[in-house]
């Protein structure tokens, strides 16, 4: 087993601890544990195997003794007997938000709830509310939680399918026999969530490949094994989440190869439309090939498929039938968009607020990735929970980002700030304050259950404030948690046009905030895009490739992207 995956062991034994009414000290002993061994740096099978884990705090000898087991063995017959005793339904119930281990323990002990599925009977019933410790606002939260949760199925965010899709391509590339072998589905096309992976091989001998998949280390279980397909339930830790996914594995010969990476990558729409092209050139398009009555087109690659259709080619990306088809036969889509293109970020968070880095480690973290500038941007004032800076503090951060300046060479900080907006929509520091920024992130951290046009008129009056440079995560939405808030967002996306206040591309997977149809009405209206981390930590810089990818699906190209900028051109635009 890897740390990461010992890790979330671990923190999975503390919280079935917690649902089987272990006392606290046993449940913080793990969870404390698992958070312990998270942070431990240095060489973690070294650590392993000199048997020093022990003298780590927070991890004790019968720790060490269950963390040895799980590396060496990969299985812990403690946390086996723990899974069998806690029913499945009760770590569901887990999912919804504002319900943890002891309120589920309590309805499971009062109501004997332990289903998702009785949850909802019994609030219907208006049970819950009965229960000491709920009430009716809670019921109504949870069943608000249940209807939300029915929504989002069993997807998972886009960075957590990749890693699992990631770990699997390589060790079928891997194989003996494999000619090409793609990612395709909502995981290529670049979707925010993913509720399965599907992969496609090319070899003249698929039979080998079937049966090593099936036996692949990350299968939790085989649903099907067949001659050109197999499809399984796959799980991977990552991070300390453990990520559970169908996979679909299809094997077709090298010449099908372009037709069906075409059509497994999809979307169903952009399909049809490719269909429909093939019918008015008298020819019939599936997975296997491209043919008539009286000929067929041999395509080698998905581009020459694409120009058999008398289209350009169209990225992955854009294969959402929203125009595409119509550009690409006008010759009419844009260069979109590439990682390289971007040269600094500005929504980034240090120590000195909630991140986890010094402002100088995570601007030497820029620098190593290759970038010009980088922008600071810890919390404001008011967000006290997340040690937001006071004027006084921000000065003496300024004072730092000018010494730091001082030893660089082509490389800047900038000075900026992630203000939250505050309920009557002003920023949160006094205009003189204000002025000393280069920019400033205007964010929305509270007061999400406003209306439509109490929450729209707030953050227009931030977005029309001449001190506001860019509006950060603009819905407030959290991927697969929390939905957005009410808001018009339209409006939002025509009074930055109004004000050419930039809108951020939030890169954080937990967020793609903007979603990508409406970054693409930004651009139609004129708004400049910004790509930013939103980065505690120097690793989550990264990030940004996947503000990037929704950068694409937004028909995006260089010149629409702030951050695209060279250092000069940064600095005239601050200035």
């Amino acid at each position: 087993m890897t740390k990461s995956e010992i890790v979330a062991a671990l923190d999975e034994i503390g919280t079935l601890l917690e649902l089987t009414g272990e006392n606290d000290f046993r449940v913080r002993a793990y969870k404390n544990g698992a958070r312990a061994l998270d942070q431990l740096e240095g060489d973690f099978k070294q650590l392993v195997a000199s048997g020093t884990l022990s003298k780590t705090r927070g991890i004790g000898d019968a720790l060490q003794e269950k963390i040895t087991t799980l590396f060496n063995t990969g299985s812990l017959n403690y946390l086996d007997e723990l899974r069998a005793s806690v029913p499945p339904g009760l770590l569901e119930m887990l999912k919804l938000p504002g319900i943890g281990p002891q309120k589920v323990k309590l309805l499971h002990s009062v109501l004997q709830i332990d289903t998702i599925e009785k949850l909802k009977i019994a609030c219907d019933r208006d049970q819950v509310s009965q229960v000491k410790g709920f009430g009716k606002k809670t019921q109504t939260k949870i069943l608000e939680g249940i209807a939300y949760l029915g929504t989002i199925g069993q997807r998972v965010r886009v960075d957590l399918a990749r890693a699992l899709a990631d770990v699997l391509i390589d060790q079928i590339r891997a194989l003996p026999g494999v000619i090409r072998a793609v990612v395709c589905g909502s995981v290529r096309r670049g979707r925010e969530t993913a509720k399965d992976i599907d992969i496609l091989v090319s070899s003249a001998n698929a039979e080998p490949i079937m049966y090593a998949f099936v036996k692949f280390p990350q299968v939790l279980k085989v649903v099907n094994h067949g001659p050109t397909k197999s499809s399984i339930v796959a799980q991977l830790n990552v991070d300390g989440e453990a990520v559970v996914l169908n996979v679909d594995l299809r094997v077709v010969q090298d010449s099908e190869f372009p037709y069906a990476v075409v059509y497994f990558t999809g979307s169903k729409e952009h399909n049809i439309r490719l269909r429909q092209r093939a019918i008015e050139r008298d020819l019939s398009l599936n997975e296997y090939a491209l043919a008539g009555e009286s000929k067929s087109v041999t395509c080698e690659t998905e581009q020459e498929l694409y120009t058999a259709l008398d289209l350009e080619y169209i990225p992955p990306e854009l294969r959402e039938d929203t125009g595409e088809i119509e550009a690409a036969e006008k010759k009419e889509l844009p260069k979109l968009l590439e990682y390289s293109d971007i040269r600094g970020v500005f929504h980034n968070h240090t120590t000195a607020s909630d991140g986890k880095a010094t402002l100088e480690v995570m601007a030497k973290q820029a620098q190593a990735l290759g970038w010009e500038y980088f922008g600071v941007a810890d919390h404001s004032q008011s967000l006290t929970v997340a040690n937001g800076l006071s004027a006084d503090r921000v000065r003496e951060q300024w004072k730092l980002i000018d010494e730091l300046n001082k030893s660089f060479k082509n490389f800047r900080i900038f000075k900026g700030i992630e203000s939250d907006i505050l309920l009557d929509g002003s920023l949160d520091y006094d205009d003189d304050v204000l002025a000393g920024f280069d920019y400033i992130v205007a964010s929305v951290h509270s007061h999400f259950n406003l209306s439509e046009d109490e929450q729209t008129e707030r953050i227009c009056k931030a977005i029309a404030n001449p001190f506001t440079t860019m509006l950060g995560h603009a819905t407030g939405r959290l991927l697969l948690r929390r939905p957005a808030y009410k808001l018009d967002i339209e409006r939002v996306l025509q009074t930055a046009a109004k004000h050419n206040t930039m809108i951020e591309i939030n890169a954080q997977p937990s967020r793609l905030d903007l979603e990508w149809t409406h970054v693409k009405r930004a651009k139609a209206l004129g708004v400049k895009i910004v790509i930013n981390p939103d980065a505690h930590t120097p690793a989550e810089l990264a990030l940004t490739e996947y503000g990037v990818t929704v950068a694409r699906r937004g028909w995006l190209s260089k010149a629409d992207v702030f951050n695209t900028l060279h250092l000069q051109d940064v600095m005239k635009a601050f200035n």
